[in-house]
C-alpha cells in the first residue's frame, strides 16, 4: 500500500483539521491557537515537540533507527488580511482575515506526513517538522533562524511545497535551479511645499513629483537591467491630499520590485535610489527611499530537485511529474531557509479554482493526501532503512 493510500485511512480527520483552521484564520506571527493545535496532533502521534520557535513557529522532531543524516520538511501557517468570498461551510470566522493562500492545507499535509511517519518508522535517522509562521512578507522564516533554528535543528536537507490551482489534483511540478524571484517591498516620501490650489505657483508639488517619479522608476528594467535578465518594478500604491483644492505637503508612492539575483536587486536599488532623490532634488522638494529586502531568491538545488521528482514519481507515475516547471515572478521566504541548507520547492496540483491571493481561493481537501504523501515517500527515499 502506497503512503497515499495509507493517509486516505485518516483524510476523514485531517480534512476535519484544515477546516478548523481554515474558519479560525491567524496573521502572521499571531498564530498562537494554529500552533497549539499543531503542537497536540504532534505529541498524540508520539513526536517530540518544541514550541516557540521564532516566536509562534513549531518544530517537531522523530528520529527511527541509528541514522545520523537529518531532513526537514516545512510547511507554513498564516493566513493573509482579506475578507473571504468563498460562501463555504467553515469560512473564517475573523473578520477581515482568510486562509486565502492555502497554508492551511500546508500546514495539514505536514501533519498527515507526521502521523503517517510516526506509525510506520520505516526510515533511518531523524526528521525535523518545521511549522513556520509569517510566511506573508512578515519574516517568520528569518524569525525561525535568529532563533538558530538550523543549529537547535540540524538538517542536511530541507523541503518545502505550495499548492497550484490550475493544476490536476495529483499532480506535481517543480523548477530546476531558479524558480522564485527574490522580492522587496519599497516606500518613497516627498516632502514638498503645500499651497492653496488656486495659487500653485506658491507650491512645490508633491503629486507632480510622485507622477514624475513613478514612470521614471519604469526605466529601472527597461534601461538599466540587462534584457538577458528577468526584474520587476510595480508601483502599487500612490497617496497624497485630501481636498479638492488644496496642493498638499507631502506624498507617499509604495511597491514592490523582483529579480532572480541579489545583484540584480542591489542594481534595482541603487537607480531608484539614485532617480528618487534626484527628481525631487530638481524640483525643490526631498524624497527618502525606504527599500526592504522581503523574500530571497530561491534556487532548487539540482540533487533535492532529483530526489523531490522521484519521490513524486514513486507515488504518481512520472507523467504526473513535471520537471521542468518555469520560474515565477512569485517570492517565497522559504527561501531564506534554503539559503543555509540545501533544499528545494515543489508544487502540488490543487484542482480548478480562484488563485491564490484572491477573497474566493480555498485550498482542496483532495490535495491533502498527495502533498502529505509525497513528504512521507520523500522521507523514505533520503533516509533509507539499512543505511
Amino acid at each position: 500500500m502506497s503512503a497515499i493510500d495509507e493517509i486516505r485511512r485518516y483524510h476523514d480527520d485531517l480534512t476535519a483539521f484544515r477546516q478548523d483552521l481554515h474558519a479560525h484564520p491567524e496573521l502572521g506571527l499571531e498564530e498562537h491557537r494554529t500552533a497549539d493545535l499543531v503542537a497536540a496532533k504532534l505529541e498524540s502521534y508520539g513526536i517530540e515537540v518544541h514550541r516557540n520557535v521564532g516566536k509562534t513557529g513549531v518544530v517537531g522532531v522523530l528520529r527511527a533507527g541509528n541514522g545520523q543524516a537529518r531532513i526537514g520538511l516545512r510547511a507554513d501557517m498564516d493566513a493573509l488580511p482579506i475578507i473571504e468570498a468563498t460562501g463555504v461551510p467553515y469560512a473564517s470566522g475573523t473578520p477581515g482575515v482568510m486562509h486565502a493562500c492555502g497554508h492551511d492545507g500546508h500546514t495539514t499535509m505536514l501533519l498527515g506526513a507526521a502521523r503517517y511517519l510516526a506509525e510506520k518508522k520505516d526510515f533511518n535517522g531523524t526528521v525535523h517538522f518545521i511549522f513556520q509562521p509569517g510566511e506573508e512578507g512578515i519574516g517568520g522564516a528569518l524569525a525561525m533562524l535568529d532563533d538558530k533554528l538550523f543549529e537547535r535543528f540540524p538538517c542536511d536537507q530541507v523541503f518545502g511545497m505550495h499548492n497550484r490551482p490550475g493544476m490536476p489534483v495529483g499532480e506535481f511540478a517543480i523548477c530546476p535551479g531558479p524558480a522564485m524571484a527574490g522580492g522587496a517591498f519599497f516606500d518613497i516620501h516627498i516632502e514638498g511645499k503645500g499651497s492653496h490650489g488656486a495659487h500653485p505657483e506658491q507650491s512645490i508639488d508633491p503629486v507632480l513629483i510622485a507622477c514624475h517619479i513613478g514612470a521614471a522608476l519604469q526605466s529601472v528594467v527597461s534601461r538599466n537591467i540587462a534584457p538577458t535578465e528577468t526584474a520587476v518594478v510595480s508601483v502599487t500604491k500612490i497617496h497624497s491630499g485630501d481636498a479638492f483644492n488644496v496642493v498638499p505637503q507631502s506624498a507617499t508612492l509604495a511597491g514592490t520590485a523582483r529579480a532572480f539575483k541579489k545583484d540584480v536587486m542591489a542594481k534595482i536599488e541603487e537607480r531608484m535610489r539614485a532617480l528618487v532623490e534626484g527628481i525631487a532634488a530638481a524640483f525643490g522638494a526631498t524624497a527618502t527611499l525606504d527599500f526592504r529586502l522581503i523574500f530571497a531568491p530561491l534556487d532548487n538545488q539540482p540533487l533535492e530537485t532529483q530526489l523531490y521528482a522521484d519521490a513524486a514519481a514513486d507515488l504518481v507515475g512520472e507523467s504526473l511529474v513535471d520537471r521542468t516547471k518555469g520560474p515565477t515572478m512569485g517570492s517565497e521566504d522559504f527561501a531564506f531557509m534554503m539559503e543555509k541548507v540545501p533544499g528545494a520547492y515543489i508544487l502540488v496540483g490543487n484542482g480548478e479554482g480562484a488563485a491564490p491571493h484572491h477573497p474566493k481561493y480555498n485550498f482542496n481537501d483532495e490535495a491533502i493526501p498527495f502533498g502529505a504523501g509525497l513528504y512521507a515517500r520523500l522521507v523514505e527515499r533520503v533516509l533509507p532503512k539499512g543505511v
